[in-house]
């Protein structure tokens, strides 16, 4: 989100952001580099007032969920502005894979589309004029099970800086970095069931084939289970929220991502790669993200072969040093803000430009438009009318 916020800054456009999120000591306060914050309240015809007062030209939804609060509130208000949805990953793909794990039952298209999740996220990327992709897995996904038009859709990962020689020259070098480290909030489940392979089936072993090797975990919002992981004897840490997340990556030496489950792509993972540090993640982890590429270390779903390859990549220099090289590539060729950002801006304005056609040739987002909003939006105007006779 904030890479969006930046480049439309740099088109010199005003960007105003609201949300219905608290504000906590963490947050960025994004009014120092010049957007203008709202508080959004649920079911609440001040959103309506605050839009027109604003009368955007674009708005951007962060997630489905947000689409379908808001979206209706948009097309009654500003029915001219171009409507995009950031979709950050397909929770619909994430939850069903979340389910099948749960159940012991192997991922398939079939569970992806008796999924009610789906449903409601497939609709709410119709009623958007374009939906943001950040996975190119993901991409293929929508277009080929759920038969979503391309001009619907826009394939966009993380808008990232080219790694110069420049850059690399200030990373410690193999001998000066120690340690292994995962990182990821604990919000997020796919990095709480992460954590629980790290402790119950992988670190003991790395451990043993390593008795020096320390672990140290990151991430904020850690619960108490995960806090309690902690033990000095076994050399695994938990550490909860870090401020300087670069700084952890900088000084470690390898990343260890055990992912059973997930959708989109892995902030982790790409700022391992922009910190100098190899990685060892699941299919679900590199998922969509090396575009066919060698990924700066290994991708490995057993887990003993995971802790194989994790002691490999750690004791040899020339190995580890290879697969840094390879993390080069991959954000190099396939992230670079400078390539990805010009055609963002031509999408934005080819679509733009016409966009009543390009919403009369989308008849099904009409029609979900017309109906599943109608309902989302007496639904919103019966709980205002509760919340104030309350």
């Amino acid at each position: 989100m904030l890479q969006l916020i930046e480049f439309f800054l740099s088109q010199n456009w005003r960007v105003n952001f609201g949300t219905t999120a608290q504000k906590n000591p963490n947050s960025i306060d994004l009014s120092e580099i010049g957007v203008q914050e709202y508080s959004l309240e649920l079911n609440s015809s001040s959103f309506d007032n605050l839009i027109q007062k604003i009368n955007p030209t674009i708005v951007l939804f962060d997630r489905f969920m947000t689409e379908e609060q808001f979206g209706w509130r948009v097309a009654e208000n500003c029915p001219k502005a171009f409507r995009v949805l950031d979709t950050e990953d397909l929770h619909c793909l994430r939850k069903t894979r979340q389910k099948g794990l749960k159940d012991n039952i192997s991922f398939s298209p079939e569970l992806l589309l008796n999924s009610e999740v789906a449903k409601r996220e497939i609709a709410s990327i119709y009623r958007s004029d374009i939906s943001l992709i950040i996975s190119a897995y993901e991409m293929r996904l929508l277009q080929e099970v759920f038969k979503i038009p391309e001009d619907l859709l826009f394939y966009l990962p993380f808008l990232l800086e080219k790694i110069d020689r420049q850059k690399q020259e200030l990373w410690p070098k193999f001998e000066e970095r120690i340690n292994f480290v995962s990182i990821g909030n604990f919000l997020h489940a796919p990095n709480v069931d992460a954590t629980i392979q790290l402790k119950q089936v992988i670190w003991n072993k790395i451990r043993k084939k390593l008795p020096n090797a320390e672990l140290h975990i990151y991430g904020a919002y850690p619960t108490q289970q995960v806090l309690e992981f902690t033990n000095s004897r076994e050399g695994f840490y938990v550490h909860g929220y870090i401020k300087d997340v670069n700084q952890v990556l900088t000084n470690a030496r390898v990343l260890l991502a055990p992912l059973r489950f997930g959708a989109g792509i892995k902030g982790k993972l790409t700022d391992a790669m922009l910190c100098g540090t190899s990685s060892i993640t699941t299919s679900i982890g590199a998922e969509g993200m090396d575009c066919g590429m060698p990924w700066n270390g290994f991708v490995e779903d057993n887990f003993d072969e995971f802790v194989n390859k994790a002691v490999k990549l750690y004791s040899d220099k020339t190995l580890w040093e290879k697969a840094q090289h390879f993390g080069i590539e991959i954000i190099n060729n396939h992230y670079d803000k400078r390539e990805l950002e010009p055609d963002f801006f031509n999408k934005i304005q080819i679509v733009f430009d016409q966009l009543e056609k390009h919403r009369n040739t989308n008849f099904i987002g009409k029609i979900l438009m017309h109906h599943t909003m109608q309902s989302t939006k007496y639904l919103s105007k019966w709980i205002e009318e509760k919340n104030r006779n309350n």
